[in-house]
This record gives C-alpha cells, structure tokens and sequence, in this order.
C-alpha cells in the first residue's frame, strides 16, 4: 500500500503542471441507466469502484474541530468505517483554491496526522479530504476556479497523502466547472481516485438539479454519493408522495430517486446523523438505517414506501460524524457496521 501511494504521488506531481488541458467535459450529456432487481443478472463492480473501497462501504465524518463532540485522532476512528472524510479544507483568497491546516485546538501534530492516515491506509480504509460544510465557501463557476480547485486538492492529496476528495458544499455548485474541475483530479491521481459526494436532499430531487448533474458527469469515476437525509424537513419520494424525514420511507423514497435515475446503486448511500445531537433534525435509530439498507438491497424491513425493485449492490452508509458516534458510546457504528459488511 505505501510504494502504490508513493507512485500516485509521483503521477500527481508530474500532472500538477497544465492540468486544465488534461481536462476534459463529460460528453453526451445525461445518461439513465436501468438497475437490476434481486432476481436480475449478477452487475459487474461499478467503473468507479476501486480495490481499496469494498463493495459495501461505510463512510465516516472526522472533524477538525472541537464542537462538543468526542475529539478524535484519525487513529481513533473505529475500524468499521472504510471511507474517513477529513472535514473540512477551507477556502482561501483565491477563488476555487482550498488548503487544509489542522486545528490547532486539538493538540494533533501534522506529523502523527500524516502516520495515522497511512496506517489507516495500509488497515485498506480510505482517507479523503472533504471540501464545504455547512459553513465552506468554495465557489468553482469557471475554467479558472476550476483549475485552481483541482491543482490544490492534487496538492493536497501530495501533501497528506489523501486518496480523494469528497463535494460537501452546501451554498451552491456549477456542474458544468465542478466536473471539469473532478475530471481533472482524476486525470492527476489516476483510476485509484476516490470521489464522494455530501448533498443535501434537495439537492437531488431531480436529474436536473446541479449537484445531481454532476454525479451523473463522473459517473465513470464516482465512488458514492451519500446524501444527507436530515436537516431537510419533508421531501419527495420518487413516486411523488411526500415524507417527513426521521423514517425509513423517508430513506428508501430518496434514495430510489437516485437509484433510478442515473446512478448504479454502488454510488448510493444513505447519510444519517450519529446522535440527536449530531443534526438539527432528521436523526433516526440506528436500527432504522439497517431497515432501510435491508428494505433497499432485499425488499425486507420497509415502511410504507416499498420499492418496485431492490438494489443488492448499493453501496452503504455515511454518518455525520465519527466524534459525535463516539460521543455516543459508538452506537451507531457499533449497529451499521456489521450491517453494511454484511449486505448482499
């Protein structure tokens, strides 16, 4: 694992230089592809999936901050999760640009930062800076924003050793200079990218809708979108109906908007908070996850939204975050985890 981290960084420091003509858009615009149920052929892994993300992935929030939740070392983080997303890297003076500093706050030297992100590499877990937050001003909206956002997060990835990036932004997003932007950090680090995605639920209602549009222009390269099923208030499902979140159909309605409208059931996920503390609304049981999971991947556990198709390959769960999951005794891990691991 380390030498294959070593010859990414030095891809990534020979493509740092005229990135933006490697870039190129996404071409013929949206693509909607029809999943299998359980009783369909075997789907082959998804384009964007790679070795060092299971098929069945569990994604956690690690915070660079003390906000009242358990303050954690990367080390720290429990084995359960395969993806840790570093929240957050922050905007800087020039539009698109972000750079990432520790909190000094928490007593975490960047050296042992470095350390513990490689052993959680070498463990097969992912580390992937994330970019936004609910309070993240990143505005990507032109070829040169674009370039300057994809050149950091590369340099980034150089520096810490990251092997991605995850689109947390909450204040707006051009499809059109995110994905040049996400095609060009894929053309720097190569086909062992991971890219995951934060969107709020509104955010994906609909194919048209930018964040949703982006998902779909990397589709080849996207590793998961985990949307953000709380903080919402009531939304609708894909057939129409509307739901109030903290439900199970509140979970399996939005994501089948996903699931049927473009993306493989391996760039799902289902984002939920950690503890009632973790979100201002929208926090369910841990149990009610692993309902949703079994109600989307068997057809089992459901309310009284029941989906026309199940969806075995879909990828998991993403929680909000691992230092409020630590606050609470780790319940939600504890509960998800094995769940996730052990989906169809």
């Amino acid at each position: 694992m380390a030498r294959a981290r070593t010859r990414r960084n030095r891809r990534i420091r020979k493509r740092l230089v005229g990135i933006a003509g490697a870039v190129s858009l996404a071409a013929g615009g949206l693509v909607f592809a029809v999943t299998e149920g359980a009783a369909g052929p075997e789907r082959p892994p998804a384009a964007g999936s790679t070795a060092a993300v299971p098929a069945h992935a569990v994604t956690g929030y690690w915070q660079n901050f003390d906000n009242g939740a358990t303050v954690q070392t990367i080390a720290d983080v429990p084995e359960a999760y395969d993806i840790v997303a570093v929240a957050f890297a922050d905007a800087t003076g020039t539009p698109g640009q972000v750079d990432f500093t520790l909190d000094p706050a928490l007593d975490y030297t960047e050296d042992a930062f470095k350390a513990d992100i490689a052993a959680k590499q070498e463990s097969g877990k992912s580390v992937v800076v994330s970019v936004g937050g609910e309070r993240g001003a990143v505005s990507v909206n032109d070829a040169a924003s674009a370039d300057a956002f994809a050149t950091s997060i590369l340099g980034l990835m150089e520096e810490y050793g990251f092997d991605g990036v995850d689109i947390d932004l909450e204040n707006g997003l051009d499809s059109t200079y995110m994905t040049q932007a996400l095609e060009a950090i894929h053309a720097g680090a190569g086909d062992g990218l991971v890219v995951t995605m934060a969107p709020q639920t509104i955010d994906m209602q609909s194919p048209d809708n930018e964040y949703f549009k982006t998902a779909l222009n990397i589709k080849d390269f996207l590793t998961v979108v985990n949307m953000q099923y709380y903080n919402s208030g009531s939304m609708l499902g894909c057939d129409g109906q509307v739901y109030a979140q903290g439900t199970v159909d509140f979970l399996t309605a939005l994501a089948c908007i996903q699931l049927e409208n473009g993306l493989d059931p391996s760039q799902v996920g289902l984002g939920t908070p950690a503890s009632p503390q973790a979100a201002g609304g929208g926090y369910v049981d841990p149990g009610v996850v692993t309902d949703a999971l079994d109600c989307l991947t068997r057809g089992t556990g459901c309310g009284s939204f029941q989906p026309e198709r199940t969806y075995p390959g879909l990828r998991g769960a993403m929680t909000w975050s691992t230092n409020w999951d630590a606050s609470n005794g780790n319940a939600w891990s504890d509960t998800v985890g094995p769940h996730v691991d052990g989906l169809p």
